[in-house]
C-alpha cells in the first residue's frame, strides 16, 4: 500500500489527539508513516504504535525546533521528494495549517485546508456557510497536502510494530530566519483543551456577565468538558478571549457540543458546525441557533443549566 505520511503534533514529547486521528485517517487509505520531529521521541513510541503507525521517521534533532516552522516544512519536502507519499497529512491548527502551506509550495503540490474527512483518492470534504452546503475538492497537481480539522475523525487503536528510521535535513538560512528565543509553558488546569476536547460547553451573550460564567464553568465539569465562549462574550470581558469560538477565534469539532446563551450568529456556527451532535439552550425560539442543532432546549439558562448539571453529576 501507498506510504501517507502524518507529522506527529506534539508538545515535548507529548503527542496531541489530533495526532491518533491523522494515523486513523491515515490507515483508511493507505500505511501510515509518522514523521516525529524534535526530542522526546522515546517517551512517545508507544502510543504511535498503539494507533497503527507501520513506521516512523524520526528527526531527533533539537535544532529543528529551535526556530519556527519553517524547518518542518522543509524536513517534510525533503521526505516528499526521496519517498513519494501518496499524501501528507497533517493538524488543521494554526502552525499545522502553515506548514502545509509551506510545503505545499516548497513541493509544487497542491493544499487542502480545514479538511473534515478524505474520501477515495484523496478527496477532501469540507463544512462550510454554517455547516449548510457540503463540499468536495481534490489536489489537481503534485502530492495531495492535506490539513485536517481536529476532532473530525475518531481514533481507533491499531497496535503495531512500526518500523523507525532516522532522518535529517540541512536547513537553508531562510528556515534559520525567525529563532524561537524563549518558550513559556502556559499553566493547564483540569479542563481539557479547547480544540482537542470531546466535549465543550460555551456560554453567549445570554449569560449576562463574568460571573455567571460560573453556571458555565460547572455544567463543563461535571461533563469533563472543556469551556469556550462565543465572541460576544469575550469582547464583553467576561471570558479570556483564547478560549473564543467561531470564525475569528478557535475552531472545536467534539462529538458533543453544547451552546448555552448563544443565539448563532454564523460568525459563531463557522467554529463549531461539525460538532457530532450539537445541543442550545436559549430562552428565544426564533434564535438562529436552533437551525443547526440536533437538540434544543427552549428555556431560561439561569434554570435549566444548574438542573443539567445536577441531573449529571447525580447520574455519575
Amino acid at each position: 500500500m501507498a506510504e501517507i505520511l502524518v507529522l506527529v503534533d506534539h508538545v515535548d514529547g507529548e503527542v496531541k489527539k489530533v495526532t491518533f486521528e491523522l494515523l486513523t485517517l491515515a490507515r483508511r487509505h493507505g500505511d501510515a508513516a509518522a514523521v516525529w520531529i524534535g526530542p522526546g521521541y522515546e517517551g512517545a513510541k508507544d502510543k504511535l504504535a498503539e494507533y497503527g503507525a507501520a513506521k516512523v521517521y524520526v528527526a531527533a534533532d533539537e535544532e529543528l525546533t529551535s526556530y519556527v516552522v519553517a524547518p518542518k516544512a522543509e524536513l517534510l519536502a525533503q521526505l516528499v521528494a526521496e519517498r513519494s507519499p501518496a499524501a501528507v497529512l497533517v493538524a488543521a491548527t494554526g502552525e499545522g495549517k502553515e506548514i502545509a502551506g509551506r510545503l505545499a509550495v516548497k513541493t509544487e503540490s497542491g493544499v487542502l485546508t480545514d479538511v473534515v474527512d478524505v474520501a477515495d483518492g484523496f478527496v477532501g470534504e469540507h463544512s462550510i456557510f454554517g455547516g449548510s452546503i457540503v463540499s468536495h475538492a481534490k489536489v489537481s497537481k503534485g502530492t495531495p497536502i492535506i490539513a485536517v480539522r481536529p476532532n473530525s475523525t475518531a481514533p481507533e487503536a491499531a497496535p503495531s510494530t512500526p518500523a523507525e528510521e532516522q532522518v535529517s535535513v540541512t536547513l537553508s538560512d531562510a528556515a534559520k530566519a525567525a529563532k524561537v528565543v524563549e518558550k513559556v509553558v502556559q499553566e493547564k488546569g483540569e479542563r481539557p483543551e479547547l480544540t482537542e476536547a470531546a466535549i465543550v460547553v460555551s456560554g453567549g451573550r445570554g449569560v449576562g456577565g463574568a460571573d455567571n460564567f460560573k453556571l458555565i464553568e460547572e455544567l463543563a465539569d461535571s461533563l469533563g468538558a472543556a469551556v469556550g465562549a462565543s465572541r460576544a462574550a469575550t469582547d464583553a470581558g467576561w471570558y479570556p478571549h483564547t478560549f473564543q469560538v467561531g470564525q475569528t477565534g478557535k475552531t472545536v469539532s467534539p462529538q458533543l457540543y453544547i451552546a448555552v446563551g448563544i443565539s448563532g450568529a454564523i460568525q459563531h456556527r463557522a467554529g463549531m458546525q461539525t460538532s457530532k451532535t450539537i445541543v442550545a439552550i436559549n430562552k428565544d425560539p426564533e434564535a438562529p441557533i436552533f437551525e443547526l442543532v440536533d437538540y434544543g432546549v427552549v428555556g431560561d439558562l439561569f434554570q435549566v443549566a444548574p438542573k443539567l448539571t445536577e441531573e449529571i453529576t447525580k447520574r455519575k
